[in-house]
């Protein structure tokens, strides 16, 4: 008689069960629940398919493959997500004009969501952060595509300016969204995204802003609005002043560290606090010389040029075939030796601010709290960078302009979803979206279907992140 002494692999047999990701499903239901999608949505359509079950269904999309708009349809199409979401099945069409009837009423469909979150949450202040960014467009027929300063560095490509309104820490819920076209500035942008929140801030709250928004016009609005402000500024010659009688040693130490010291100069409306970074002045240095290093090689490149009577370098020269253009171009390195040329650009690129910034603000705070309340703006740069990376709105492909505004709200409640998670879960006040966003994709059910047998569902892979947002007041079984 022969024993086994070896585990054999079990054979993959072929069936008919399906899977999912339904932690994201899950969670988007309880929050649209919770911020009453149903009553906001449903005034924007009567008949057909749920506007409210096919955007949580799409909500569900963004927070799980969240491959393109063109591709949901498919995979919320599959019959176990119609199933979870009662709905029937749909052509891919159909999500294009959800995002038509979204886009088209974006800003009420902000403002009543901003009016359910005041009512649900008592936040123990307004304060809010400011700030914008740009996302590419792919194609040129879009009316709101622009060609403007990319912060995707993406010069190449058309683009939107998107605004976000953001609750300051603790809180950090974004509250308004405002997109405009691509070549919209800052300063002009600021206005919009302002007034939008307005009305529901508390009188007195703080708003923060970078230097790219500020503007005497836009301070003017925010102390009409009786809120106070705090804002980078952009120094000029009156700052050089500061700078060239700037002594650390009779300025006060914020952080030894890394060797930060600041000054405060009170006017009647206003104070400034002018700080100097040892850090930061190495870090602009680094940057700046080896930007001195690359126009020395350029200038290095156009001299060979010269000397060796070829043409100028394409990469210099403009090159379009509809235009003539006669070059002449000489360098100053014929009569300079390298060190002396090296030392040239170098002078040029530095302007001696380097370590120096500047904050304003109409509010008479300490050294230390200007500038932390400064740098925990930053939360709503994370905001932009999980839109963009986590939630992942991009590519933004031409459509209609109400469906590229119902596209971004698409991306905007996904985004507001994952940060109420964080605020009413202390557990997940420091966990990353994208890591929240992984655990709820890993809560998966399975549609059993046996002959003779109906149909089970089982929930598998609980972890503490997805058990926490799901599995709290949720019927699992």
């Amino acid at each position: 008689m022969t024993k086994q002494t070896k585990l054999r692999t079990y054979e993959i047999q072929q069936n008919t069960n399906i899977s999912f990701p339904v932690g994201t499903a899950l969670a988007v239901q309880k929050y649209s629940a919770k911020l009453d999608f149903e009553g906001i949505l449903s005034r924007y359509k009567k008949r057909g398919i749920n506007i409210t079950t096919l955007t949580e269904a799409l909500l569900a999309y963004r927070l799980s493959e969240n491959l393109s708009t063109s591709k949901a349809s498919g995979w919320i199409n599959r019959p176990c997500v119609l199933s979870h979401f009662c709905l029937k099945s749909f052509e891919e069409r159909t999500l294009f004009r959800l995002l038509e009837t979204l886009g088209m009423n974006y800003e009420q469909i902000i403002f009543d969501i901003r009016n359910v979150l005041f009512r649900l949450y008592t936040f123990p202040h307004t304060n809010t952060n400011l700030d914008w960014t740009s996302f590419v467009l792919w194609g040129q027929q879009a009316k709101l595509g622009r060609y403007g300063y990319s912060r995707d560095h993406r010069p190449d490509k058309k683009q939107i300016t998107v605004g976000i309104a953001e609750l300051a820490n603790p809180i950090n819920i974004p509250i308004g969204l405002t997109i405009q076209p691509g070549n919209t500035a800052d300063q002009s942008h600021f206005k919009k995204t302002f007034q939008q929140v307005l009305p529901h801030l508390l009188d007195n709250s703080l708003i923060t802003f970078d230097k790219g928004g500020q503007s005497k016009e836009n301070i003017d609005s925010i102390l009409a609005g009786k809120m106070k402000y705090l804002s980078a500024k952009k120094l000029n010659t009156s700052d050089d002043k500061r700078i060239q009688k700037f002594n650390k040693n009779k300025a006060e130490c914020i952080d030894k560290e890394k060797g930060i010291y600041g000054i405060k100069i009170i006017y009647p409306n206003r104070v400034d606090y002018f700080y100097f970074s040892e850090k930061l002045q190495m870090e602009q240095i680094e940057t700046k010389l080896r930007k001195a290093e690359r126009h020395l090689k350029e200038a290095q490149e156009i001299q060979k040029s010269i000397e060796g009577k070829r043409c100028l370098p394409k990469r210099f020269r403009l090159n379009n075939p509809l235009v003539d253009i006669k070059y002449s171009y000489q360098t100053k390195l014929s009569h300079l030796t390298e060190k002396e040329a090296r030392t040239v650009v170098q002078n040029a690129c530095f302007n001696g601010r380097e370590g120096f910034f500047c904050l304003i603000s109409s509010e008479n705070l300490t050294l230390e709290e200007a500038l932390q309340i400064y740098r925990m703006k930053d939360s709503v740069e994370k905001i932009f960078q999980s839109l963009k990376n986590d939630i992942n709105i991009k590519p933004l492909r031409v459509w209609t302009e109400n469906s590229m505004y119902g596209a971004v709200l698409i991306g905007f409640l996904a985004q507001l979803i994952i940060s109420l998670m964080r605020y009413d879960f202390e557990e997940l006040k420091h966990v990353s979206p994208k890591l929240i966003k992984i655990s709820l994709m890993n809560l998966t059910v399975t549609v059993e279907i046996a002959r003779k047998h109906p149909k089970r569902w089982i929930y598998s892979n609980f972890e503490a992140i997805n058990c926490l947002i799901c599995c709290q007041n949720q019927a699992i079984t």
